[in-house]
C-alpha cells in the first residue's frame, strides 16, 4: 500500500494537507453503534486513513438492517453474525493499513471507560438517549470530544460536544424523553439515504476536531432530506446544566442502567444481568438441544427459538429476546431457558 497515493486527494486539500493527513493517521476514533450511522461513519473514517477505528455494538445482523446499513450482506443474516465483528472484517478489507477493532459488547457504565481507553474522538451512532447520556457523562469526565447524531424518518441532526469549550447534549436535552414521546425507526421508518448524509457531517466534524480546526462549530445542525432543508441553530452552554455545569454523572454511575431495554427497530428487549458472568455457550447449547428449536452457536453468540420467541445469548450473559416489547415477559423467558 502506498499511503502517499492513497491519501493524495486529502493532502491536496488546503484544509488538511500532508501534516493534517499525518495527524489523522495518528488518531484513534470510537464509533458507538454499528447500525445505519455507524457503518457509514466507520467506512468514511477507514477510507480517510484514521489510524485506529474501534467499533462497538451489542447486536447481530438482521434482514431489516440491509435496507440502509452498508457493508452487511444476506449471508451475515443467515449466520446470525454480530455487527461489530462483521464490520471490523469488512473495514480491514477496505484499508489494511489502519487498525480496526471490533468489540461485540453492550455500551454501559461497566464498559464505557475501557472503550474510551486510548481514544481521541467519539462518534455517536446509537439509537437511544440513555446511551447518549452515558456517552455525554463519560466524555465530559474524560475530557474527550464527541459528535452526537440522530436519524429518523427523513430528518436528522448533529451536534459537536467539546468539553469545556461548548454546550453538551444535556444543555440541549435535559432529561430522558418519556417512552413513546419520540418517533423511532420502528414507528416512523427511515429513508435509506439519510444516514449517509448525517454520518458524512459527523465524520467531517470529527476530522475538524481531530485537526483542531476553528471551522468546527458548536451549533445544532438539523436536516430534512425530503424537503432538502438544512438549518443551523446556535447553542451556548447552559449554566444550570447538571452535566457540564454542575458535574453530575448519574449515567456514568449506572443509576438504573440494568433495567431491560427495548431495542429500536423491532420487537426485541435486551436483558442484561446485574453482574456479567462468563457463560459456556457450547455447553448451554448442548443442554438446550431437544428443548428448543434452531439452536445456533457460532463462537460469538448462542441463538435459539423457543415458543414464539427468538433468543440470542452472548458470553457475558446478556440476551436479546425477540417477540415481545414487555420487559417482564422478556425476563420470564430469560429465566425459563437461561436462569436467573
Amino acid at each position: 500500500m502506498d499511503p502517499v497515493e492513497r491519501y493524495s486527494r486529502h493532502t491536496l486539500l488546503s484544509e488538511i494537507g500532508r501534516a493534517g493527513q499525518d495527524r489523522i493517521g495518528r488518531a484513534s476514533v470510537l464509533v458507538v453503534g454499528c447500525g445505519a450511522l455507524g457503518t457509514a461513519q466507520a467506512e468514511r473514517l477507514v477510507r480517510a486513513g484514521v489510524g485506529r477505528v474501534r467499533v462497538v455494538d451489542r447486536d447481530f445482523v438482521t434482514e431489516s438492517n440491509l435496507q440502509r446499513q452498508t457493508l452487511f450482506v444476506d449471508a451475515d443474516v443467515a449466520a446470525r453474525l454480530p455487527k461489530a465483528a462483521v464490520l471490523a472484517e469488512r473495514l480491514l478489507a477496505l484499508n489494511p493499513g489502519v487498525v480496526v477493532e471490533g468489540v461485540v459488547d453492550d455500551v454501559n457504565p461497566d464498559t464505557i471507560l475501557k472503550l474510551l481507553g486510548g481514544i481521541d474522538l467519539v462518534l455517536d451512532a446509537t439509537d437511544n438517549f440513555e446511551t447518549r447520556f452515558l456517552l455525554n457523562d463519560a466524555c465530559l469526565e474524560a475530557g474527550l470530544p464527541w459528535v452526537y447524531g440522530g436519524v429518523v424518518g427523513t430528518a436528522g441532526m448533529t451536534l459537536n460536544v467539546r468539553p469545556g469549550r461548548g454546550p453538551c447534549l444535556r444543555c440541549l436535552v435535559r432529561d430522558l424523553p418519556p417512552a413513546g414521546a419520540l418517533p423511532t425507526c420502528d414507528t416512523a421508518g427511515i429513508l435509506n439515504t439519510l444516514p449517509w448524509i448525517v454520518a458524512a457531517v459527523q465524520v467531517t466534524e470529527g476530522l475538524k476536531l481531530l485537526l483542531d480546526d476553528p471551522a468546527a462549530r458548536d451549533d445544532l445542525l438539523f436536516v430534512d432530506l425530503w424537503s432538502n432543508s438544512f438549518q443551523r441553530i446556535a447553542l451556548k452552554p447552559d449554566p444550570t446544566c447538571p452535566a457540564c455545569a454542575l458535574g453530575e454523572r448519574p449515567y456514568l454511575k449506572g443509576e438504573g442502567h440494568h433495567a431491560p431495554v427495548k431495542l429500536c427497530g423491532r420487537d426485541t428487549v435486551q436483558i442484561r444481568p446485574p453482574k456479567a458472568v462468563p457463560l459456556d455457550l457450547p455447553s448451554l447449547a448442548r443442554t438446550l438441544e431437544g428443548r428448543v428449536d434452531e439452536v445456533v452457536c457460532n463462537g460469538f453468540l448462542l441463538a435459539f427459538r423457543a415458543e414464539r420467541y427468538e433468543v440470542t445469548l452472548f458470553p457475558d450473559g446478556r440476551a436479546l429476546v425477540r417477540g415481545t416489547v414487555d420487559p417482564g415477559e422478556a425476563r420470564a423467558v430469560y429465566a425459563r431457558y437461561i436462569g436467573n
